[in-house]
């Protein structure tokens, strides 16, 4: 039990966020190599600003410098392109046990959200994936993301308008085999 004086660790507060920093980032770079490079720099940041943590909420604090960390890797190896190849290898079944939100993007319908989350903008990509996997507040997307809370608010709204149109989108083009396509217009 940490007495008040006592400030955790930074195997204490961050290390068991590492799955949460890992989830981000491959969301945001598309590519596991990629995010493993991410999660290690930010981490090594992480380590180098854990003297200025004074407690509180340690994994926003994280993920805010996962984001960064993001940023600031896609602007220099990426600067014109956005990969858009989603690796199925993202969480490989033995890994770990599975949360919920996981397990509805695992099963059938979850390939199709999982697609239909690909084609958002990064912005909008990134505030679902905080909100609906992460589980995390307005207040914290808003600390993580530098946009008030509002605007968390109402991006999220946007998001999850966006997401439903490119899952109808999927649902009633792209997913529709090609024959049973010809034969729905030859009747």
């Amino acid at each position: 039990m940490l007495g008040h004086n006592h400030l955790p660790t930074f195997e204490q507060a961050v290390l068991p966020h590492l799955d949460a920093a890992y989830n981000l980032a491959r969301w945001l770079t598309h590519n596991q190599q990629d995010a493993e490079d991410v999660v290690q720099e930010a981490y090594l940041r992480a380590f180098r600003f854990f003297p200025g943590f004074r407690g509180g909420d340690a994994r926003a604090w994280l993920m805010k410098i996962v984001r960064n960390t993001c940023y600031s890797w896609l602007h220099a190896n990426r600067p014109l392109q956005e990969a858009t190849e989603f690796d199925e290898n993202l969480f490989p079944p033995d890994f770990r046990a599975p949360n919920p939100e996981e397990v509805v993007l695992q099963n059938d319908s979850g390939t199709l959200v999982r697609m239909a989350l690909e084609k958002l903008p990064r912005n909008f990509r990134e505030v679902l994936i905080l909100r609906e996997l992460e589980g995390m507040s307005y207040r914290e997307i808003a600390d993580i993301t530098g946009i008030p809370a509002g605007t968390v608010m109402s991006s999220l709204s946007r998001a999850r308008g966006r997401l439903r149109q490119a899952l109808t989108s999927l649902m009633n083009g792209d997913t529709v085999p090609s024959s049973r396509r010809t034969a729905a217009q030859s009747t």
